[in-house]
């Protein structure tokens, strides 16, 4: 039986804006198991993202609790809450964040080398990872040299490099062409059934959520039961 990997309970987000008060989130509760892979669905400014946010650790609720393995993010020393975001938890999103000076393979090496891995084993899982999305042969490259459906790829692979047990994806195909938004799917749903990676996608693509196990659908602020 699949264990819970993730909970969220009652999530409340508010951001103060001075004079307003913007509330994006309005009790959000969830349940993801071990090797799941959830869609999440909803318009812009539902809270998707947000949500990613905090089920990450990137962010803290305002009310309510992520719970991780049993394990309230909230409770975890600010180090100890940094160990496991970079060690637990992959995350991509639609701004693919590569350091421009660094070349492709340095750029997925960095959550490694944050974490103090072994640097052998940590370049050996680095080169596989980048021949398993198609950029062996641009390692080399600078970030600047590649197109976007190769910077993605880029993205997903300093994700894996630590291996983490969940991947957190906000709008992964959204800059990319049909075609290539299709293979980053692939890539995605292949690995996720090979390593029973748990994967959370938020997204407006359709086709996301029609190749999830599950998919939940966020209207202002609120999980609409599908």
């Amino acid at each position: 039986m699949n264990e819970t990997i993730l909970q969220a309970q009652n999530l409340e987000k508010s951001y103060d804006l001075g004079r307003r008060v913007i509330k994006v989130l309005h009790g959000v509760s969830l349940e993801i198991v071990q090797g799941e892979f959830l869609s999440l669905q909803g318009a812009s400014g539902t809270g998707k993202s947000t949500l990613l946010h905090l089920l990450g650790g990137l962010d803290e609720p305002t009310r309510g609790e992520v719970i991780s393995n049993g394990r309230m993010l909230s409770a975890m020393s600010s180090s100890r809450l940094a160990n496991w975001r970079n060690t637990e938890v992959g995350f991509v999103f639609q701004s693919y964040h590569l350091l421009p000076e660094f070349d492709v393979l340095e750029n997925v090496l960095i959550p490694a080398r944050i974490a103090h891995l072994k640097y052998s084993n940590s370049l050996q899982r680095a080169k596989l990872l980048l021949k398993r999305v198609g950029l062996d042969k641009r390692m080399n490259h600078l970030p600047a040299e590649l197109s976007g459906g190769e910077q993605q790829r880029v993205a997903l692979a300093r994700a894996l490099i630590n291996n983490p047990k969940i991947l957190l994806a906000d709008e992964p195909t959204g800059n990319l062409d049909s075609k290539t938004g299709n293979d980053v799917l692939d890539l995605l749903c292949n690995l996720q059934t090979e390593s029973r990676l748990t994967m959370i996608i938020a997204t407006h693509d359709k086709k996301v959520a029609k190749r999830a196990q599950k998919t939940i659908k966020l209207v202002d602020g609120l999980i609409m039961k599908s």
